[in-house]
């Protein structure tokens, strides 16, 4: 898909504003007022850190996509995101606050963006693909679409991690804002890069893929609107669909028309899936690898009530996106003729 690098790389430099809004904005308003046991925060306290590392992993998966799923532009893309992670507790720790602020994270968050780009567009160029235009798929392209598959399944379950996100309150207006943003920033990632990984990008996909983001931005919008407890319906539907609709974009129609059983299949794992992988990585994390505690002590936040736990749900949602990605990251019939 010829426009998948403007396309990735704009949805990267969003992502950035995104995340220097989020750190001087909405940060500030979950830091607690002062260090007294009876005012220690509760479970998601720390809401805005995991809409700003889902933004993190937004610039990531935008790369991927301008990369168009090659390999040379994946991995810089994963240890950049991990050093901004490194990059956000830090200024974390600085509690940055204002416009000003904002303006600043975002113009540096946008240039080291683009110096990366930079960089990866020379690597491209000294080193081409081996490959002539108009050559049939090679290995590589195949690769290309499975990582671009495996991208949009953890941008789909990213979406539902921010759509149903929560606070102890829930009254704070500026948690629907950020969570309703950050969802339909993934949820255009998600159908973006599985329209990047389709064979061919013929008008029949593109309407279904207008189509999928209209009914998925609606579906965010359902899921903030139910109440704080009752969201797991919604965001269960809402998973369902994005995901399906990533194999009906991004999956190989031999003869022109799609392999509904194969299809079928593949609803039934986007139903559950999501919620195994969540509750499967969420506990353990609870209990054994408190790395949400471990960060808030890095930024210099106050703990999160011992009756509570400090779970990082940013984290949750990429491993669990990464385990959707094992099972639905096939977009060719050999690929999916191999799980039997």
């Amino acid at each position: 898909m010829r426009s998948a690098r403007p396309v990735g790389l704009l949805l990267s430099a969003v992502a950035v504003v995104l995340w220097a809004y989020g750190m001087t904005r909405w940060q500030p308003l979950t830091e607690p007022l002062g260090p007294w046991s009876e005012r220690l925060p509760g479970n998601n306290a720390y809401w805005a850190r995991d809409l700003r590392f889902m933004a993190i992993m937004a610039v990531s998966l935008g790369l991927m996509l301008a990369g168009r799923g090659h390999l040379r532009w994946g991995g810089p893309a994963v240890v950049l995101g991990g050093c901004w992670i490194a990059a956000d507790v830090t200024i974390d720790r600085a509690d940055p606050m204002g416009s000003d602020a904002t303006v600043l994270l975002a113009a540096a968050g946008c240039g080291v963006l683009g110096v990366v780009t930079a960089m990866l567009l020379w690597w491209e160029r000294r080193t081409p693909p081996p490959r002539e235009p108009g050559t049939p798929p090679t290995r590589e392209r195949a690769a290309g679409r499975r990582v671009l598959t495996g991208a949009a399944c953890v941008a789909a379950v990213l979406t539902l991690v921010a759509s149903g996100i929560e606070s102890p309150t829930d009254r704070e207006p500026e948690l629907n804002q950020g969570a309703l943003v950050t969802a339909a920033l993934l949820v255009i990632l998600a159908v973006g890069a599985a329209l990047a990984a389709a064979p061919a990008r013929t008008g029949v996909r593109v309407g279904l893929a207008v189509g999928l983001t209209v009914v998925c931005l609606l579906g965010v919008g359902l899921v903030r609107a139910a109440a704080p407890g009752e969201r797991l319906l919604p965001e269960t539907a809402l998973g369902a669909v994005l995901l399906t609709g990533v194999t009906l974009l991004a999956w190989d129609w031999p003869g022109g028309r799609p392999v509904w059983w194969h299809h079928a299949v593949a609803a039934v794992l986007a139903l559950v899936g999501p919620v195994v992988f969540i509750v499967a990585t969420a506990i353990p994390m609870m209990i054994i690898l408190p790395i949400g505690a471990a960060l808030t002590a890095l930024a210099g936040n106050s703990p999160i009530n011992a009756a509570d736990s400090d779970l990082l749900v940013s984290l949750v949602g990429l491993l669990a996106g990464l385990g959707m990605a094992v099972l639905l990251a096939r977009p060719s019939v050999e690929d999916r003729q191999q799980l039997r």
